[in-house]
């Protein structure tokens, strides 16, 4: 963890009880503000761009298969041969036919040298590779869509995570504010409660009722502060800065459908995890058809092209040329059962890849059910929590004027207070609990993205990186009929990667213009 962030966290920790007491900063901080910051810096979101973009180059490895393959080669060779004194005096049989026929001086080292060197240009051409590299190439797509789809849930994940900070930090600054009047109303009920008693309006027990609420809401402050300065780390981790004057957050009614059934239905077509499985299954397919075309033939050009000669002393009229050409056909005959368990190893993870579409499908089923009763119960929940905020405040404010007259005690008077501030927390975590589980609709319906939430900012392109790819260093203009004669030819034929297009953007944000804010209409939930 580097200085810096280590030192943004300590101030939204240290920094969270002044925060919440002091005057707040100069600019205030939209939602929008905190998530177009987090879509530009949050490390995750981040790693799993570098992580997309190191998986296109699985797509340029895959069609090498199709490309030429130049090497160059070079070697020097120094040979010693020594003969020992007994053989030389024996005499040596260099035709084999079991007779010495060249005897070596008795005399002198016995010691033959010679050099040689060679240096040649290697060339290797596929024809048909009988669809092992068709097959490989259409994994590779397939991976490289599925890790779009993973790429997409990451960012919604932390979309997700930005509005759960925003929200939390919201309704911890509110959570501090109300314990906080709660002990300055408390402490004004301690002050004239010591003074009636000073006059024999009320006992002592009155007072130390009154001490006692005082000192459990000071208490209950002192927690509010502790939850709010964690609420503000994590959001200075997820988003890159502590939060400063948080506004509103804006209404999500614009993305949010009319029913879960049509939740669901965009789900099934737009779900990150669903989406990315369905390619994963694709991928796996291709593999399997990978695996199969080991048993096919395949058909290369090879050629060398090489000089070769002494090289001490040099002399390079001596040297002699070798230009070589083949085309070489090779047939798989046997292989002890390898590629005949390869081809069941792959086909058994293809059906897992397929029956777990199924799984994925009814998860996502799950999360949007789960998601959208939590979204009805909540909305419910604001109009009941409004409700006994207004009711529980006309009773605090006439169990005041009562206490004051002598028709309520001190308890009566501490009991409705209390009351009180816990329908407001109660009332503000409604609201809290809404707006969070609106985003978690969204992010399960696969709609939480920076192109719908904050479309003015401009978008990060996964495709770019693969179209730049494309043609890349390595191209050559003739693997394109090779890579279709490739696929034409394969038996059985190598299933393509299908890509699906996502959902248009919607509109217009979270920052619409005031006409659009106003005429943004209101969904009401089917319950």
């Amino acid at each position: 963890m580097s200085k810096t962030l280590r030192g943004r966290l300590l101030a939204a920790i240290f920094c969270a009880g002044a925060a919440a007491a002091s005057a707040a900063p100069a600019s205030a901080e939209t939602l929008a503000d905190a998530i177009a910051l987090a879509y530009d810096t949050n490390p995750n979101l981040q790693a799993q761009r570098a992580t997309q973009r190191a998986l296109d180059e699985t797509y340029v490895q895959a069609r090498t298969g199709f490309r030429p393959q130049l090497s160059f080669s070079g070697q020097a060779i120094y040979d010693e041969f020594r003969t020992p004194a007994i053989a030389r005096r024996q005499g040596i049989d260099t035709n084999g036919d079991g007779i010495p026929d060249v005897f070596l001086p008795a005399k002198g080292s016995g010691i033959q040298r010679s050099n040689a060197g060679q240096i040649g240009l290697n060339f290797s051409q596929p024809i048909w590779t009988g669809g092992r590299t068709a097959a490989a190439v259409s994994a590779s797509e397939a991976d490289i869509l599925s890790g779009r789809e993973t790429l997409r849930r990451v960012e919604s994940q932390v979309m997700l995570g930005v509005i759960q900070a925003f929200v939390d930090v919201r309704r911890d600054q509110e959570g501090v504010r109300i314990r906080q009047e709660n002990v300055t109303v408390l402490q004004k009920q301690l002050e004239e409660s010591r003074a009636r008693q000073e006059v024999g309006e009320i006992t002592r027990t009155d007072v130390a009722q009154s001490e006692s609420r005082l000192a459990a809401a000071r208490a209950l402050l002192s927690s509010a502060v502790a939850q709010l300065a964690t609420s503000r780390a994590s959001y200075a981790a997820i988003v890159g800065q502590n939060p400063g004057e948080l506004q509103p957050e804006p209404s999500l009614a614009y993305m949010l459908p009319g029913t879960p059934d049509d939740a669901f239905s965009v789900a099934e077509k737009f779900n990150p995890v669903l989406r990315a499985q369905v390619f994963a299954e694709q991928a796996s397919r291709a593999r399997v058809a990978q695996a199969r075309a080991e048993r096919m033939p395949s058909v290369s050009l090879r050629a060398t092209y090489g000089f070769g000669g002494k090289v001490d002393p040099l002399d390079t009229g001596f040297y002699s040329r070798e230009v070589t050409g083949a085309a070489v056909v090779s047939v798989p005959l046997f292989t002890g059962g390898l590629t005949s368990s390869r081809i069941r190893q792959q086909v058994e993870r293809n059906n897992t890849d397929r029956i777990t579409i199924e799984t994925q499908r009814r998860t996502v089923l799950q999360q949007i059910t789960q998601a959208w009763n939590q979204w009805v119960a909540s909305r419910a929940n604001i109009d009941s929590t409004s409700e006994a905020v207004r009711a529980a405040q006309v009773a605090a404010d006439g169990t005041t004027l009562e206490q004051r007259v002598g028709l309520r005690t001190t308890l009566d008077t501490l009991n409705a207070e209390q009351e009180l501030r816990n329908d407001e927390l109660a009332a503000v975590a409604a609201r809290h609990d809404e707006y969070l589980a609106a985003a978690t609709v969204l992010s399960a319906m696969g709609r939480l993205e920076a192109r719908d939430l904050i479309p003015a900012v401009t978008q990060y392109d996964a495709k770019r990186n693969f179209r730049k790819l494309r043609f890349s260093l390595g191209y050559v203009p003739w693997e394109e009929p090779i890579a279709i004669v490739d696929r034409a030819l394969a038996l059985p034929p190598i299933p393509g990667a299908v890509d699906t297009p996502i959902e248009a953007p919607i509109g217009p944000g979270l920052q619409p213009p005031p006409a659009a804010a106003k005429a943004a209409p209101v969904v009401a939930p089917k319950k």
